[in-house]
């Protein structure tokens, strides 16, 4: 079974797609808004990822799972990349507009991150938990102001993906016969080495619920007369947060600022100064080969990136609070989830901040009030 107990699963008729969430059981349709978490999954999941810790929230709060367009049961539309990741954040405003839901509190987890920063933009938000959030100034060949290395993006998008990868999709491969094999790719990245889970055939079966359909996963790519030879499409996932079409450094500027959670794990191998699924890094590592040098394509400092802009966020005025994992690959609430949920009920203020010392792998570093 995919559902786990008091987990139900519906889908909503929206203006501009049909939309498949989770909910739990119980949960009230009146609940404030002050009370109702919104769980927004990453690339290659779905909602399914959200279940241990919907399970595990109190029971009055209100706690929906979105499965964003071309994963889980929602509706396999394309995707225009070059509005960036606001197909996905107006496709959650729609849904909750349909279940009567005005602002509440998000959740992001990776390309999930960046789509609640868009959707805190463009419609306002009571607060962000960014889980191992995509930097804020996308996927690709950036410094760490955040300014683009190449006109064209090279190196990023639609083309850097492994087809080996995106076939076994297709053929719903569930082995872990191959390093390409989503399973393998799991607990190869995913999580931190070592890492177990009972439920990892659910997990497995959300990465298999990934739309390949033209116009979603991973989207289209072209040449480019820059290292390595290709630059980002303008449809389909991936192309969606090339720096061309994504900046959300704007929440800066936001006159209302929710407060902040970002987590992250230090063992993240997809969201890091040194990600290894950065062609510049691979690169660098003689992974790729013909790689020019630091000068022309250094690694994308991703997580310095987001330190840079939270900074920033709480200089002007925000609340910043980041919770920084030993031993934790890049999906923290399954690996940590006590922490990840008292870091989550903090910040949405259900519980207050603890009392004693914190256990020594959570750093809490910014606030406007320091």
């Amino acid at each position: 079974m995919t559902l786990f107990d008091g987990i139900t699963q519906r889908v909503i008729e929206t203006p501009r797609l049909n939309v498949s969430i989770l909910e739990r059981e119980g949960d009230s349709d009146a609940t404030p808004g002050d009370r109702t978490v919104i769980l927004v999954h990453g690339n290659v999941s779905s909602s399914l990822f959200w279940q241990e810790l919907m399970q595990d929230l109190p029971s009055d709060l209100r706690v929906i799972a979105i499965d964003l367009r071309g994963f889980g049961g929602s509706e396999h539309a394309p995707i225009d990349a070059t509005r960036g990741v606001r197909d996905f954040s107006d496709d959650v405003h729609a849904t909750l507009e349909a279940l009567g839901i005005g602002r509440a509190h998000f959740v992001g987890w990776s390309m999930g991150g960046g789509v609640i920063m868009q959707y805190a933009l463009d419609h306002g938000a009571l607060s962000l938990t960014l889980e191992s959030p995509v930097s804020p100034f996308g996927v690709g060949p950036t410094r760490r102001d955040g300014s683009r290395l190449t006109d064209d993006d090279a190196g990023c998008g639609g083309g850097g993906t492994n087809p080996d990868f995106v076939q076994r999709i297709i053929d719903h491969d569930e082995t872990d016969e191959a390093a390409t094999s989503p399973r393998s790719v799991f607990r190869a990245s995913y999580v931190a080495p070592g890492f177990t889970s009972e439920h990892e055939d659910v997990w497995v079966t959300s990465m298999l619920s990934t739309s390949t359909a033209t116009g979603n996963y991973p989207g289209d790519s072209t040449t480019s007369e820059n290292w390595p030879g290709f630059a980002p499409g303008t449809i389909g996932v991936l192309n969606t947060m090339a720096p061309k079409y994504f900046d959300v450094s704007g929440v800066v500027d936001l006159a209302e600022k929710p407060p902040i959670l970002w987590v992250h794990g230090l063992l993240d191998a997809i969201v890091s100064d040194a990600s290894l699924y950065d062609f510049n890094n691979l690169g660098k590592l003689g992974i790729v080969p013909g790689w020019p040098g630091d000068e022309v394509a250094p690694p994308q400092p991703m997580v310095s990136q987001m330190r840079d802009v939270l900074a920033r966020y709480s200089d002007a005025g925000g609340d910043v609070t980041e919770l920084a994992l030993e031993n934790v690959g890049h999906t923290a609430h399954l690996e940590r989830p006590a922490e990840f949920r008292h870091a989550l009920l903090t910040v949405i203020g259900y519980v207050g901040p603890s009392a004693h010392p914190s256990p020594p792998t959570e750093a809490i570093i910014i606030r406007s009030s320091d």
